[in-house]
This record gives structure tokens, C-alpha cells and sequence, in this order.
């Protein structure tokens, strides 16, 4: 934990740490659900605060859900979308801080105390941890402690990702949920990251914890299921008109949002050797 962390314990600057709820969406690829709910045990995440959303799995998962002791469980009868699964999670416990997160991840000890204890320290409503993807070819929990010590000060203001983010109750009051669309096919996060900009709602990205992500396994097997191919889009070419931006005004976001990135990375490796974004490539770790 880093002193300005520290410091803001000691004063009681930070709410209480106890109300949060944890929510994942499944569909189908229950081995990789199992490696997560066997990574939530093992890191001593609260069982009772994560309710998970089955959205009409056909291998299993549902009924290996049932065997755990969640907090709750949702199984829908058809696939319902990444968006509504997430608001039926997220309205169950209706706590201050909801943790969203892909079934496809493993975490590491005290994960979500520390992922809301970074954010009040950083005073942002949004927040994800950094993050490690690709093959699990090296240790992660020695992994984790040594970078979260190594960079647990450092972060990326401004940033944000869906494979895990806590969101504080403010932002659904201010924008709202996830748009419930099944159509969406995993566009409702982007639809999402639109309105908090808009809304000028503070995130970030931090170094205070990490996990490690296996890839985009639900999209996958989305695809595999509609016949595309992996680098194909799922959902529709025409769901950014969603987003209410003209071409200019998109180009200009990617664009800024891509040199922040090259901002961060040219940093983070210049003082650490190590961004908050890497991927396993051939046994070795490339940062982004």
C-alpha cells in the first residue's frame, strides 16, 4: 500500500470499504468461469458479495453454479446480452461501490478492498486495475504482489477498461445503467464509456492491483457460435451511430486516446520498465 494511500487511511478520508458487490456475466466456457470463481476463494474475496449472471448457458455452467455459495445467482433462459446481465447483477445488493468484471480473469489477494481504496484515494468514480493478458505461462501470484509493491502509485487518469471496473452508486444515478440491449452483442460497454465522458465522470487505471485476464472467451465463443471469424466484429457495423458522434469527432477521441497511451507506456517503461498493460507473447511480456 503506498503512503498517500496510507495517509488517507489514517485520517478517515476513506468511506467504508465494505459496501461493494461483485458481479460477472457467463455464457458457456465454464472451465474458465471455474478458474475464476477458484481465484475469487483463494484470494479471500467475500463469496456472499458476488452474484453471477448466467445468460442461458448450454454446457453446464448454470448447474455448476448452483454448487457455489454466491451471494446470488441469475439464470436466465436465453442469451439476454452483456448489458442487461450486468444491471441484474449490479441491482441485486445495490451497494456503493459494484465491481464489474469478466468471467475469463483471476485476481489477486484483497483485490476489490484495495481496487475502491485506490479509487477514493485518486477521488475518481470509475476505476480498473491493470492487467496482465494472454496465456497463463507464469506465475501470477508472485507476479501480482511484486507489481502491485513496483507500481502501486503509478496510474493512468482518464483510463478505464471493461474487463473489471468499479463503479461508485453515483454513476448509475448520474448516467444511468448499461444500455439493455441483446443486440448490442458486447457494445454496451463502449456505450457506456461514452456517457461518462460525456458526463465528465472521472476514471482511472491503477497500479494498486492487477489481474490477470485469459482473453475475450465469451466474444469467442459468441463468434465461433454466429460462424465469424475471430478478428470479425460481433456486434453490428452500425452501433456507433449509437454514440450520437460524427466521423471527425471519433477519429479525434481515438486519436487522443491513442497518444495518452503512448504517453503512459513511454513513462511507465522509462520509470519502471513495465507498463499497466501487458500481453504474454512466446513466454515473454510485451507492454502496451
Amino acid at each position: 500500500m503506498n503512503a498517500i494511500l496510507m495517509d488517507a487511511l489514517k485520517k478517515g478520508q476513506c468511506e467504508d470499504m465494505h459496501d461493494y458487490s461483485i458481479t460477472f456475466a457467463c455464457y458457456n466456457s465454464v472451465e474458465y468461469t471455474k478458474k475464476c470463481v477458484d481465484s475469487l476463494i483463494q484470494s479471500e474475496t467475500p463469496m456472499d458479495r458476488v452474484i453471477v449472471v448466467d445468460n442461458g448457458s448450454h454446457d453446464g455452467t448454470g448447474d455448476y453454479l448452483k454448487t457455489q455459495s454466491f451471494g446470488g445467482v441469475i439464470l436466465n433462459k436465453s442469451n439476454l446480452g452483456c448489458g442487461i446481465a450486468w444491471n441484474q447483477g449490479a441491482l441485486v445488493q445495490q451497494a456503493d461501490w459494484t465491481i464489474i468484471m469478466n468471467n475469463d480473469v483471476l485476481v489477486s489477494k484483497r483485490w476489490a478492498e484495495r481496487l475502491i481504496e485506490a479509487a477514493q484515494t485518486l477521488n475518481v468514480k470509475v476505476i480498473s486495475p491493470s492487467m496482465v493478458e494472454g496465456p497463463l505461462d507464469y506465475d501470477f501470484e508472485d507476479f501480482s504482489k511484486k507489481a502491485e509493491i513496483r507500481m502501486g502509485a503509478v496510474s493512468r487518469m482518464g483510463a478505464k477498461h471493461a474487463v473489471c471496473l468499479a463503479v461508485h452508486k453515483t454513476v448509475w444515478a448520474d448516467i444511468g445503467y448499461f444500455t439493455p440491449k441483446p443486440r448490442l452483442l458486447g457494445y454496451e460497454d463502449t456505450i457506456f464509456f461514452n456517457e461518462l465522458e460525456k458526463a465528465k465522470i472521472q476514471t482511472a487505471i491503477t497500479g494498486a492491483v492487477w489481474l490477470h485476464h485469459f482473453g475475450s472467451i465469451t466474444q469467442d465463443q459468441m463468434k465461433k457460435e454466429k460462424g465469424l471469424a475471430s478478428f470479425q466484429a460481433l456486434g453490428h457495423r452500425k452501433n456507433y451511430k449509437i454514440l450520437g458522434l460524427n466521423w471527425l469527432e471519433r477519429k479525434m477521441r481515438r486519436l487522443k486516446r491513442k497518444n495518452a497511451e503512448a504517453l503512459w507506456r513511454k513513462s511507465e517503461m522509462a520509470g519502471f520498465n513495465m507498463t499497466l498493460h501487458g500481453i504474454r507473447q512466446s513466454g515473454n511480456f510485451s507492454w502496451r
